[in-house]
């Protein structure tokens, strides 16, 4: 069965209310647990993202997926309060090790809020369940996978980090879509049509294999290749330990020193 055969991307607020009143879905909270203690989405258990970081290998992942309740058949929905970049991380994390059913709220838990929603102090837990391990190297470009096609011509590669930090020092070949353009007002991705659009000015085709990266843990580049998934891009790839591991290995990197640091590359 394909991973993306009924899984949204994203669930809007209305939807995942009814899924919590039904408790027929698992809502991970990745903020830090002293905010997640002071209030959170009702039924919520909390995963902070550096607990998931601390090891990420894919054997400890299960396990903490399965501690918080979740087999292979659990509807999963992930939040945060850092513009859905946290979130994604985890999200594409549960994906990579096999986990089928998992999206994105739409909103941060401060938009949840202020929207008026239920929120709850209870700390949650939930019975041990069993997951398989279901490995999806299809979504994660390693290093080496990288060198070996980034001089394909229908290779791209996106750098999510701001502009100047692109304009510093980035991967060669690399194009600049910065996190901050991806997100609107109230929502952690923009409309679907202004997404389509921003790619398509991009000169990104449909058939082009992506990979995205950021700084250092594949947490804005996680909400690009969300991003790229919610338009319908078949073959999206996270190189998750991004340009921190690219300059460690001593890896070749190019910078525009002269380029006008006021482009944004807005539209």
């Amino acid at each position: 069965m394909s991973a993306e055969k009924t899984t949204r991307i994203t669930i809007d607020a209305d939807s995942l209310r009814s899924q919590v009143r039904d408790k027929s879905v698992r809502v991970l909270d990745i903020r830090k647990e002293d905010d997640y203690k002071q209030s959170h989405i009702q039924g919520a258990v909390n995963l902070p993202l550096a607990s998931l970081l601390a090891d990420d290998s894919p054997q400890k992942v299960l396990q903490l997926a399965q501690s918080y309740g979740i087999d292979d058949e659990t509807p999963v929905v992930v939040y945060d309060d850092t513009f859905g970049a946290l979130a994604s991380r985890v999200a594409w994390t549960l994906q990579y090790v096999g986990h089928d059913d998992v999206s994105l709220l739409d909103v941060t838990f401060g938009r949840w809020k202020k929207m008026g929603l239920e929120t709850s102090t209870d700390q949650i837990s939930y019975s041990k369940k069993t997951h398989s391990l279901k490995l999806r190297p299809e979504i994660l470009a390693t290093v080496d996978y990288l060198e070996s096609v980034k001089e394909k011509k229908e290779t791209v590669l996106v750098d999510n980090r701001e502009r100047l930090n692109y304009l510093d020092n980035h991967i060669p070949g690399a194009i600049n879509i910065p996190y901050r353009m991806l997100a609107s007002e109230d929502n952690i991705l923009r409309p679907k049509e202004d997404l389509k659009k921003l790619i398509q000015n991009r000169n990104i085709q449909p058939n082009s294999e992506i990979i995205t990266y950021c700084g250092s843990v594949g947490t804005l580049s996680g909400l690009g290749y969300y991003a790229l998934k919610s338009i319908g891009m078949p073959n999206v790839k996270l190189y998750v330990r991004s340009f921190k591991e690219w300059k460690s290995l001593e890896k070749p990197t190019a910078s525009q020193k002269d380029a006008n640091y006021w482009d944004l590359s807005a539209e």
